[in-house]
């Protein structure tokens, strides 16, 4: 059965936004699902407690290179406070939704990000998000 992507997500999967390496990122977040093998890694670069750039590398479907693509756009400009606030649902919604098969796939979006400013905390003030744990594995299929 082929899932069918909105105009929106089918955008940020051809042409990814804030896709590739950063050179000395201040957070590094690496998040890996071994159910259907998506491996998400996000980098942030934060001034005066601004994400001013970020960046990604994702393997994985297409539903995660949109999520990935989309997490970046939603938070460059943002403070570490704003940016800890989005959730997998604010992905779906920026994204115009993604088929209930693949909204795991903004599960990891989030923890992406959430792991690159716990990351960024810990090397910044010792203490990384306090009580943060990447979501549980859910159920689903590639």
């Amino acid at each position: 059965m082929v899932e069918q992507y909105n105009p929106t997500v089918m955008d940020h999967f051809m042409h990814p936004r804030n896709m590739g390496d950063m050179e000395n990122p201040d957070g590094v977040g690496h998040i890996g699902n071994p159910q259907c093998g998506d491996i998400m890694e996000m980098y942030i670069k934060v001034k005066d407690n601004v994400i001013i750039d970020v960046k990604f590398k994702t393997f994985g479907c297409g539903a995660a290179i949109a999520s990935s693509s989309i997490v970046t756009e939603l938070v460059k400009g943002k403070t570490i406070e704003e940016a800890l606030k989005i959730t997998n649902q604010q992905v779906v919604d920026a994204l115009g939704g993604l088929p209930p098969i693949k909204r795991h796939c903004s599960v990891l979006g989030e923890d992406a990000l959430k792991s690159a400013i716990d990351d960024y905390l810990k090397k910044t003030t010792g203490k990384g998000i306090e009580g943060w744990q990447p979501h549980e594995e859910e159920e689903h299929a590639h």
